[in-house]
């Protein structure tokens, strides 16, 4: 026999009024206080509820709960250590060898005169203005000073600066690894009771019929926008480092291909930030190539600025456009609220957290109804009305001809 839906509870008007704000300013006033505590909960139950379908899947083979978590939590971090030691050997080599490539370009001498190949492009570049009519532009003096000033306050200082900050951003990352041990002990926690605490939500809000519980919605969600997620990442990556090293390749941007893997990566790392990471994914290889060959920093501007349209017009449409399911606006409040409360990390757990959010609005609004202010054609309420008692009437006197009448 089919069970019935369960009943909607109905928040009374005085509630909506009076109450519902009062406790969001409680709540904002207590977030504020302790949100520092509130980040780190709430990316602990991020990560629980984006590991928990694989423990789950895992105790399916009758693996206790405990040994799941074990499980999955050894390969994630298996996973993580190894691609952070990968990234972090190839972006400090490759940036090393572009910080020397950069300090010979601008102050090694050679050749009959002696000069830079940074004062010898700056003479081409002269040449090709007066050849094209441009004689009135001399760019040949300015640039030669800049270029003498640069050497004059040792590059080999600042490249090597660079090359400190890289490695020391290495070393960081791994220290904040370990960092990490609190935030991971809560998540382990909150793997190790999503059963227990599943059913007991399951329990006080059933899911309508048909439909999925509630945990099992915010997992979907969240698998789904990590899905969307690194495929987008991926594919501009490869896309950016591809088109660099062709750029490399073909001539037209001397020294890239060396650096297409440095690059690619950069910009698939800048794609987890939305709106902005495309844009900041194209300054390392633009300023790079305008130090180094100036004219060929127009066709890396070129090339990102192909690989944005088709990302905008073909990519985050087909890839994003079912994982997040939220409307651009409230995407940018988003980030700039999380950017606004906690900084950087408060930009990257955003959209996972209204992508969760989302999951429980959907849920709750099956579930929920807010009592009516007075809809269209709901009829009208009573209004009580005084009536008018009619002062009695004054016996009339039968006459005498009346009586006989009658």
């Amino acid at each position: 026999m089919a069970t019935e839906s369960p009943p909607k509870l109905q928040i009374p008007r005085w509630i909506q009024l009076v109450t519902l704000p009062l406790l969001l300013l409680l709540i904002w006033a207590v977030a504020g206080a302790v949100r520092h505590v509130i980040f780190l909960f709430l990316v602990a139950g991020l990560i629980a509820l984006l590991l928990n379908p694989l423990v789950r899947g895992i105790t399916r083979f009758w693996i206790p709960r405990g040994l799941g978590v074990a499980t999955v939590y050894l390969l994630f971090a298996g996973l993580v250590g190894a691609v952070s030691i990968a990234l972090g050997t190839v972006v400090v080599d490759q940036t090393r060898s572009a910080s020397h490539r950069v300090d010979a370009y601008l102050t090694t001498e050679h050749g009959q005169p002696p000069q830079t190949h940074a004062e010898r492009d700056i003479d081409r570049l002269q040449v090709w203005l007066n050849h094209h009519g441009l004689r009135r532009i001399k760019i040949r003096k300015q640039l030669n000073d800049s270029v003498d000033n640069i050497r004059t306050k040792d590059v080999q200082k600042y490249t090597t600066r660079v090359i400190d900050f890289v490695e020391g951003a290495a070393i960081g990352t791994v220290k904040l690894l370990f960092s990490l041990v609190l935030l991971l002990v809560i998540s382990i926690y909150m793997l190790l009771d999503m059963e227990r605490l599943s059913g007991a939500v399951n329990r006080r809000f059933p899911p309508p019929r048909g439909s999925p519980p509630l945990l099992v919605r915010i997992e979907q969600s969240l698998a789904g926008y990590v899905k969307g997620q690194a495929l987008l990442s991926a594919i501009m990556g490869l896309s950016a480092g591809f088109g660099i090293w062709l750029l490399g390749t073909l001539g037209l941007g001397p020294g890239l291909t060396k650096y297409a893997v440095l690059f690619g990566a950069w910009v698939a790392f800048t794609e987890l930030i939305p709106y902005l990471g495309p844009w900041l994914g194209a300054v390392p290889p633009f300023v790079y190539e305008l130090i180094v060959h100036p004219i060929s920093a127009l066709w890396v501007a070129l090339l990102f600025l192909f690989i944005h349209q088709i990302e905008g017009h073909v990519v985050v449409p087909n890839v994003m456009g079912t994982a997040l399911r939220l409307h651009p606006l409230l995407v940018i409040f988003g980030l700039l609220a999380g950017g606004e409360i906690y900084g950087l990390p408060g930009v990257f757990v955003a959209l996972p957290l209204l992508a969760a959010g989302r999951a429980i609005w959907e849920f709750f609004s099956e579930r929920i109804v807010l009592e009516p202010w007075g809809e269209a054609g709901a009829e009208p309420l009573p209004v009580p009305v005084e009536v008018e008692t009619a002062a009695p009437e004054a016996p009339t006197e039968i006459t005498p001809s009346r009586a006989a009448r009658r």
